[in-house]
């Protein structure tokens, strides 16, 4: 009994493994359990095996059959397309041999590690299988060998189980000629490179691309019937790093169409008209070899803006190119593939419907995305029990594909360097013994995320603050108030926008010095679990006109890039003082301010970018920034009172060895006018005050003994309050709380002569 399904790419995390997931009522029809082998036959009559799985449960009723690029080769069947499946009798094998690449350099028995990465899998004499063994010389990137199946036994399609002897055949793999049957097809060269399953979080780029290009190519009759030319180019755009040369490739892959790379800068020659015959060459190349893709990499580089381009040989080479794109004569079925990550760059004339029809922008990963990045990346590597990876994807903010690659591939390099003493570097070939006991642990990932920047925000300062709520200490209605703000948005879109109920674009964080609010910025931040920009004032200044501008233009478009995103101006009175009333600075704090105003509240929209802003004088911050729209909520950090203060001491006082004498209401008592950065001060002179004492009483061979009896007393928080005094008088308090009060009447603008009293 046989039935025609639908082929539909298989999750990133399942690829690699011989695995078919078919959906239950298709199962049910064909009488198939979980655990099954059935044959996948294309429109050639190729054919591949494949272990039977259940269904996605979106997958429930639509009579499709998901399989990854190697059985989707073996099978000749592309996407979209209907292949006849039906219930296959595979034995199991009770002996293989496999042949191995000519220069893999492994000693000892392999058999088991083969044993154990195919067992489950369905193979057929000739095929070449792919087998991950963590590392190794032929593994592109590290991770997969090719190894081709020399003979089994009973002969035709097998499955491997944990009673099937493995041995290692004495003929290098490029000697053994490939098998008939089933699987023949996915020998050698043939194999695909790079497939759908290869990429992780572009879902819906992806389709797109594949609408643009996979259409045109595999179905013509259906822009005829339409009446339409098909798509001539697809511009990939984004930050470097997010996938756009790999997609490229993987549609070239699953299309089967020939792929034709240029390269910038390989084609700029020195000769007059030469730099333009090579771009023509190209095309006359792809049009022979058709359907082709024309894939361009770093676009931006041949294609410049001419009125903006000095040399004579980019407007040469920016004009063919135009011509080829949309010239007199008819291309045929070939389609071209810019990238960039400098898209405004590019000449305008190319942007344009017939030339480049559509630009799909390639952003950076979300959670979700990264999950799937890194399960495409670990997917052939040895990783020990108890790794989370949704837990990685969460902390890894700002993560572009390439940076997910380079954490997975420095974890393995951590576990390289763990069995390294074992490894004799002198021998040629490594124990196969130690390959086994290789293992990527929970460890290596988390020193190896230590060293990795995310490369989308290398250019401005980022971190992920650790701050938690836990670790601030009072200040209940400031947090109330900064959550409603800032986390609410991002955690209930959908209530806000059933409510039609827009975010705040803005916090502006006031109050007297070391009360809190740089720690309250990270920690809403970091609650958020968004990325965080942090941006000192003047470090944007800069001498030449223009610059110091361009720099806020680059913190916006990078935060809107990486959302969500909280930009965290600290002191930004040094910034956006009022206008009209600086003098000897060229103007150029009055055009920051007006770069300012218009990131917040221009044309285009802040999406998921939140700035908090924080000053100790909101007297100084120009008045138009004040407004609703732009730092719409002003909260004001206040002096803590008894309980606040009774708080703060408790999250300084948290992992400290306290004596009994200690009491923490009295301390908040005494400590009037303190603020937070007072407290923090009072409890490590405290401490000090306590490790001087024993230091002095001990001699430096007992203290490493008798350092658990050290207690930090009443006695010694005596002495650093004598030490440490309250940094807020009462008049500067009364001045806040006045200021506070004009913000609450909406008086955004406060009256020059009364406020400046406050700071003389």
């Amino acid at each position: 009994m046989s039935a025609k399904l639908t082929v539909k790419p298989l999750k990133q995390k399942d690829a690699g493994r011989g695995l078919a997931a078919v959906d239950r009522g298709s199962m049910e029809e064909l009488g198939l359990e979980n655990g099954d082998y059935i044959l996948i036959e294309g429109g050639d009559g190729d054919r591949a095996v494949a272990r039977v799985w259940p269904g996605y449960p979106e997958d429930d009723g639509q009579g499709v059959i998901r399989i990854d690029g190697r059985l989707r080769q073996e099978a000749n069947v592309g996407i979209d397309d209907r292949a006849t499946v039906e219930k296959a009798e595979v034995e199991p094998a009770t002996e293989i041999t496999i042949a191995t690449p000519q220069n893999l350099r492994i000693q000892g028995n392999i058999g088991p590690l083969v044993r154990d990465r195919l067992s489950g899998q369905a193979i057929t004499q000739g095929q070449t299988v792919r087998v991950g063994f963590g590392i190794g010389p032929m593994s592109g990137g590290g991770r997969e060998i090719p190894l081709k199946i020399a003979d089994t036994s009973p002969s035709g399609t097998v499955v491997v189980t944990d009673a099937t002897d493995i041995t290692i055949s004495e003929k290098p793999a490029e000697q053994i000629h490939e098998g008939a049957g089933a699987g023949g097809q996915a020998g050698g060269e043939g194999a695909p490179n790079i497939t759908y399953e290869d990429i992780g979080g572009l879902d819906r780029e992806l389709e797109q691309v594949r609408e643009m290009i996979e259409l045109p190519m595999r179905h013509p009759e259906l822009f005829q019937q339409l009446g339409i030319e098909p798509p001539k180019g697809v511009l990939l755009h984004g930050p470097p790093g997010t996938g756009k040369t790999l997609m490229a490739k993987a549609v070239a892959n699953e299309i089967d169409a020939s792929f034709h790379t240029i390269s910038g800068p390989e084609i700029m020659s020195k000769y007059y008209g030469e730099s333009e015959e090579q771009l023509r060459e190209m095309f006359e190349e792809a049009e022979e070899q058709a359907p082709a893709i024309v894939f361009i990499d770093e676009i931006d580089s041949i294609a410049p803006k001419r009125g903006e381009t000095s040399g004579d040989v980019e407007r040469r080479v920016v004009a063919q190119l135009l011509s080829l794109m949309d010239g007199l004569e008819e291309r045929g079925e070939v389609i071209v593939i810019g990238a960039t990550n400098r898209v405004d760059a590019i000449d305008p004339a190319l942007r344009r419907g017939g030339r480049f029809d559509r630009e799909i922008e390639i952003g950076v990963p979300d959670k979700e995305g990264r999950r799937e990045i890194l399960q495409v990346h670990t997917r052939g590597m040895p990783l020990a029990d108890g790794i989370d990876l949704e837990q990685y994807a969460e902390n890894t903010h700002g993560f572009v594909g390439a940076d997910i690659a380079t954490l997975a591939r420095e974890a393995a390099m951590n576990a390289l360097r763990r069995i390294r003493p074992e490894l004799d570097l002198e021998s040629e070939e490594v124990d196969a013994d130690v390959l086994e006991r290789l293992r990527v642990t929970a460890e290596d990932f988390k020193s190896a995320r230590k060293g990795i920047e995310p490369s989308a925000l290398r250019e401005v300062f980022v971190e992920v603050p650790d701050t938690s709520w836990e670790q601030v200490g009072g200040l209940a209605d400031t947090k109330e108030r900064l959550r409603e703000t800032i986390q609410w948005p991002l955690d209930y879109p959908e209530v806000f926008e059933s409510m039609d109920l827009d975010a705040a674009k803005g916090v502006l964080l006031y109050g007297p010095p070391g009360t809190g609010k740089t720690l309250l910025a990270k920690a809403v931040a970091n609650e958020a679990e968004s990325n965080f920009i942090s941006i000192k004032g003047p470090e944007l200044l800069n001498k030449f006109v223009g610059e110091s501008e361009k720099g806020v233009r680059e913190v916006f478009s990078k935060a809107r890039e990486n959302a969500p995103t909280v930009i965290f101006f600290d002191e930004i009175d040094s910034v956006a003082g009022e206008r009209g009333r600086q003098s000897g600075d060229s103007g150029v704090g009055e055009r920051m301010v007006s770069q300012l105003l218009t990131e917040l509240d221009g044309l285009e929209e802040l999406e998921d970018v939140v700035v908090i802003a924080t000053t100790n004088r909101p007297d100084l911050i120009d008045s138009a920034l004040l407004r609703p729209g732009r730092l719409d909520r002003h909260v004001h950090v206040p002096v803590p009172d008894v309980e606040a203060r009774r708080a703060i001491f408790e999250v300084h006082t948290r992992e400290k060895p306290l004596a009994d004498d200690v009491d923490l209401d009295e301390l908040a008592e005494e400590t009037d006018g303190y603020v937070g950065a007072d407290i923090e001060a009072v409890c490590r002179e405290a401490s000090m005050a306590a490790t001087r004492e024993f230091i002095h009483s001990v001699g430096p061979d007992e203290a490493a003994d008798s350092v658990g009896n050290v207690r930090v007393s009443r006695e010694h928080f005596e002495q650093a309050l004598e030490e440490v005094n309250p940094s807020v008088t009462a008049e500067t308090r009364e001045r806040y709380e006045e200021i506070e009060q004009r913000f609450d009447q909406g008086g955004a603008e406060l009256e020059e002569d009364n406020v400046s009293r406050t700071f003389q």
